[in-house]
Formats: C-alpha cells, sequence, structure tokens
C-alpha cells in the first residue's frame, strides 16, 4: 500500500529515473507533484507493472497531477560524466521543469546532488513506497521506452523495441556483430 506523501502539509514533488542500467540511450527522470487526496489501486512501483498498466496509468497521472515534469540525459551526456551523475542532473531538469515549484523533494535512492535548492529527502525503494514516487516512475518508464520505440527502426538489429537498450543476450550479440550505434554509452562495458 503506498503512502500519499513523506511530509504532510507541503507541496511535495516525488522523483525518479528510468534507464540507468541500460548500455543504450538516454536516462530519463520525472518529478510529480500529486495532490493530496489522489488515489489509484493500480499505482506502484513501475518495475512491478506491465507495460500495459503503465500506459494505462500514464494519462491518469498526468491528468490528476498538479504537475509534472520530465528530465533527460543523452548517452553523450552519460559517458561526459557518469550514470549516477547524469541521473542526478536529470532529475534536477526534472523538478526545475515543473510548472509550480514544490516546498519539499522526496527522490527515490540513496543520493541526490541538488541544484534546487528546494529541501530533500532520498528514500531508498521509494518507488514502492510512496505515491508521487511511483508516479514518476511509472512517467520516466513510459516515456523513455517511448524514445526507445521511436529509434529501434533506425537501429533494429538492436532489439530496443522490445530491450528498450538494457543490456540482453540479443541486444550484447548484436553489438558484437555490428559494434555500438550512435546512441550506445560508450563509457559502459558494452562487451561481456
Amino acid at each position: 500500500m503506498l503512502l500519499p506523501y513523506y511530509k504532510p502539509g507541503v507541496i511535495e514533488c516525488g522523483c525518479d529515473e528510468a534507464g540507468r542500467g541500460c548500455l543504450a540511450g538516454p536516462v530519463y527522470a520525472a518529478a510529480v507533484i500529486l495532490p493530496p487526496d489522489f488515489k489509484n489501486d493500480l499505482l506502484n512501483d513501475s518495475k512491478q507493472l506491465t507495460e500495459r498498466q503503465r500506459y494505462e496509468l500514464r494519462p491518469i497521472i498526468e491528468e490528476n497531477a498538479i504537475a509534472w515534469a520530465i528530465g533527460v540525459m543523452t548517452a553523450k551526456e552519460i559517458d561526459e560524466t557518469n550514470i549516477l551523475y547524469a541521473s542526478l542532473a536529470a532529475m534536477n531538469k526534472a523538478i526545475k521543469a515543473l510548472k509550480v515549484t514544490p516546498e519539499y523533494l522526496i527522490i527515490d535512492g540513496n543520493r541526490f546532488r541538488n541544484s534546487t535548492g528546494i529541501p530533500y529527502s532520498t528514500i531508498i525503494k521509494g518507488d514502492g513506497k510512496y505515491m508521487s514516487i511511483a508516479a514518476a516512475s511509472v512517467l520516466a518508464k513510459t516515456y523513455r521506452d517511448d524514445y526507445m520505440n521511436s529509434i529501434s527502426s533506425e537501429f533494429t538489429q538492436y532489439g530496443w523495441d522490445v530491450n528498450k537498450g538494457y543490456p540482453t543476450k540479443v541486444h550484447r550479440a548484436a553489438i558484437a556483430e555490428y559494434g555500438a550505434s550512435a546512441y550506445h554509452r560508450l563509457t559502459f562495458r558494452l562487451l561481456p
């Protein structure tokens, strides 16, 4: 059972990312401010949901949220910093893009480099504990999946429409055969 908020009585924003463990494509983050009375029995950590459930939830989250936004860091930007810093930068981008400024942030994970000036708490496995983080996980995952689907037609050999850039056997076999694309993270171990 997800909790509605971490800190009652403030405009609270949940934040999560998707695509950290991928070999290709950007990392996406989402920031979501839900109304305090928001309820949805299906909402959960995006990893616990089917693809169909995630896409069913996305318009519900977008229509009901007080505010939501997406932040993206490209594969090149990931290679220029590292995946942790790029993930945190994507979160900061998402928070700064919100049309309503939150008073408190709850961040999935155990680290955050805050460039917003807004007070925050990091919450390990927060996407399975708090509604706004779960909602952010759904948006980050579905928007990233949309992007990977859109570029998969350009590079069909990698199977991104199925693996979304994660290190599957098919993906690694394609890298071994065809080499890396412009979308691969060159600082990652692309081959086992």
